[in-house]
């Protein structure tokens, strides 16, 4: 599931204020970058059945390098997969009204924090 409607595609941001941001509010980088493009995640565990949701953010490093805290990072559109073990993970599937809300309160966190 794409949230096409969130207002960050395309936005630039300097790559320290995108990695505190992001920090602040549990998307984690982690080993999902190289020089050129960066995935946040956050990771939904839905403990009553076990299901796992991850909202993932997709970025474009167009001057600099990855880790470099000057580097201007274009935002991508993000989207919304469930973990299937151990095929991966899959996008195109109907996902629980509590975690799509959740997912946009996200969106509308990083629009307001990152003045985009």
């Amino acid at each position: 599931m794409k949230f096409e409607e969130s207002g960050l595609n395309g936005k630039v941001i300097e790559f320290s204020l995108l990695e505190h941001v992001m920090d602040s509010h549990g998307m984690i980088r982690a080993g999902q970058w190289d020089y050129d493009r960066i995935t946040y995640d956050y990771k939904f565990e839905d403990m009553t059945n076990g299901d796992v949701y991850y909202f993932r953010f997709p970025c474009h490093v167009i001057e600099g390098e990855t880790e470099t805290p000057h580097a201007k990072i274009e935002l991508g559109t993000p989207y919304l997969g469930k973990h299937y073990y151990p095929h991966g993970v899959e996008y195109d599937e109907e996902f629980p009204k509590h975690v799509v809300n959740q997912c946009n309160k996200l969106i509308e966190a990083l629009h307001n924090e990152l003045h985009v």
